[in-house]
This record gives structure tokens, sequence and C-alpha cells, in this order.
């Protein structure tokens, strides 16, 4: 049977872990010729609306890879039986 706070303290890791990425890891930053150049590539109005779709990206990638490492190490090693 699963435990009825698994969901629970799973999902608030992963929140907190997400914060600690936010505040910690450095988002990635291209420079000027080659950012400029990614704008005329995908049409885009100016380089902070590049800067805004290439940070979405890099979190959401980000919190793709902890949410997947969260549940390794929690159902590895924390998950009651």
């Amino acid at each position: 049977m699963k435990n009825p706070l698994e969901t629970l303290i799973s999902a608030a890791g992963i929140l907190l872990m997400a914060l600690l990425s936010c505040l910690l890891l450095p988002a990635p930053s291209l420079g000027l010729t080659l950012a400029q150049k990614l704008v005329d590539t995908f049409h885009l109005m100016d380089l902070d609306q590049f800067y805004t779709l290439l940070f979405c990206l890099w979190f959401l990638v980000l919190g793709a890879v902890e949410y997947f490492v969260l549940r390794y190490v929690w159902r590895r090693w924390f998950a009651v039986r």
C-alpha cells in the first residue's frame, strides 16, 4: 500500500529543488552575436523575447531533470514498503 504522505512529500521536495535551482544554478548566457543570430533565425522581435523563451526552456529542462532524479532517489532509498 502506498503511504499517503509520499505524494505530498515528493511534490514538496520537487518544489523546493526547483526553488533552489532558480536561485543557485546559473542560467545560460549567450554572446551578443550568437543571441542576435538566433533572434534573426527564429524571427523574434528582440533580445528580451529571446531570453524570456530561453530562460523558460532552461528552467523547464532543469525541473524535468530534478523531477526524475528526486523520483529515483525517493523510490530507491526512502520509499516505505
